[in-house]
C-alpha cells in the first residue's frame, strides 16, 4: 500500500479544485452542462467552475454572463479571444484558477454527479500527479453513433494504452496544480494532441503518476454525420502526426487504395453474405453489416490527417503560470 498521503488523511480530503471548460459557440450545450455542474456531490464550497468562451459568435457569452449572476460564488467566466484555440482557453482558465487541483472537461460532456468526487479522491496519495477519468457514449441514436459506441471510440482506454506512453483526454482529466507550475501549460497554438502532450512532459520530469479512476465518468455524444467523423478522425491523425514531431511517437501505417479495395471486396463477397444470414435471424445488427465500409472510412480520414499536417513553428510554444 502506498504509505505517501497527503496531511489530511484523518480527515476527509478535499482539497480545492478548480474546474477548467473552453467553450466555443456553446450555446446548445450549456444548459444541460451547467445542470450536470449544479449536481456534483463535491462540496460546493471546495470548488470553482471557470468557463472560458473562446471568442464564441454565437449566445455563448451572453448566457454565461447570466450564468454568473445566478450562481456568483461557484461559476466563474474568462474570455479567451487572442487565440482561437482551445488549449489556449483552458491555460487563461488554469491562470485563473485557486485550486490545488485542476480539472477538465468540454461544453459537450456530460459529467455524471459523482464525477469530480471520485475523480480527486486519488490525490490523497502525493505521488500522483494526474488522475484520468472514464469517457462513456450517451445513447445513441443513429447508425455511427451506434459504431462509435461498438468501437468505444472515445473511451480512456485507448490513451491509456498508447505504446508511447498513457495519457488521459481533456474530457476527463485533473492535474495537480504544482505540476502545471513546474512543467507550463497546454501548447496555446497546438489544435489537436495537447493533452498528450502535456501529460508526457509531466511524466517525463517524473514529477508524478498517473492515475485510472474508472468510476469517475463523463458521458459525451458520438458524431452523428460523415462529416463529422470524418473530421474527428482527420484531427486523430493530425494529432500523431504532431505529437511525432514533438515526442518522437512513430506515425501510423497508412492504409492504401489497394488494400482498401481488397478489404471492400472481401466485405461485399465474404462478410456481408454471412452477416445479412445473421441478422435475418436477429444475431446482427446494422452496425454488424457495415463495420467494416465505416472502419475503412476512418481509417482513410485520420491516414489522410496524419499525411497532410504540418506543424507550426508557433505550436511549439509552451506557456507557463
Amino acid at each position: 500500500m502506498n504509505e505517501l498521503v497527503h496531511a489530511t488523511t484523518s480527515d476527509a480530503f478535499l482539497p480545492r479544485v478548480s474546474l477548467v471548460i473552453p467553450i466555443y459557440n456553446g450555446e446548445a450545450d450549456l444548459p444541460q452542462l451547467i445542470n450536470c455542474l449544479l449536481a456534483q456531490t463535491y462540496p460546493k464550497q471546495k470548488l470553482e467552475y471557470l468557463l472560458v468562451d473562446n471568442n464564441s459568435s454565437d449566445r455563448t457569452p451572453v448566457i454565461l454572463q447570466e450564468i454568473a449572476t445566478k450562481f456568483p460564488s461557484l461559476i466563474r467566466i474568462e474570455s479567451e479571444n487572442q487565440i482561437q484555440s482551445s488549449y489556449a482557453a483552458r491555460n487563461k482558465g488554469i491562470r485563473a484558477a485557486t485550486g490545488e487541483i485542476v480539472a477538465f472537461t468540454d461544453a459537450d460532456c456530460r459529467p455524471q454527479p459523482k464525477w469530480l468526487e471520485v475523480l480527486i479522491a486519488p490525490f490523497i496519495n502525493l505521488d500522483i500527479a494526474i488522475v484520468v477519468g472514464e469517457i462513456t457514449a450517451l445513447s445513441p441514436n443513429n447508425l455511427l453513433e451506434h459504431f462509435a459506441a461498438r468501437q468505444e471510440t472515445l473511451s480512456q482506454k485507448h490513451t491509456l494504452a498508447h505504446k508511447f506512453c498513457p495519457y488521459g483526454q481533456t474530457a476527463n482529466l485533473a492535474i495537480r496544480r504544482q505540476a502545471l507550475q513546474k512543467v507550463g501549460l497546454f501548447r496555446p497554438y497546438l489544435d489537436s494532441g495537447g493533452d498528450a502532450d502535456i501529460c508526457w512532459r509531466i511524466q517525463q520530469e517524473n514529477i508524478g503518476r498517473l492515475e485510472f479512476a474508472p468510476e469517475a465518468i463523463v458521458q459525451h455524444r458520438h458524431r452523428n454525420t460523415l462529416k463529422e467523423l470524418e473530421s474527428q478522425w482527420r484531427r486523430y491523425g493530425r494529432s500523431n502526426r504532431y505529437l511525432h514531431e514533438l515526442h518522437g511517437v512513430e506515425l501510423m501505417r497508412d492504409i492504401t487504395l489497394k488494400e482498401c479495395g481488397y478489404r471492400l471486396a472481401r466485405w461485399l463477397f465474404k462478410e456481408l453474405p454471412t452477416d445479412s444470414i445473421k441478422s435475418l435471424a436477429g444475431r446482427a445488427s446494422l452496425v454488424d453489416l457495415l463495420n467494416t465500409p465505416i472502419g475503412l472510412f476512418t481509417a482513410r480520414a485520420r491516414a489522410a490527417g496524419q499525411r497532410e499536417a504540418k506543424i507550426l513553428e508557433t505550436a511549439k510554444i509552451i506557456e507557463t503560470l
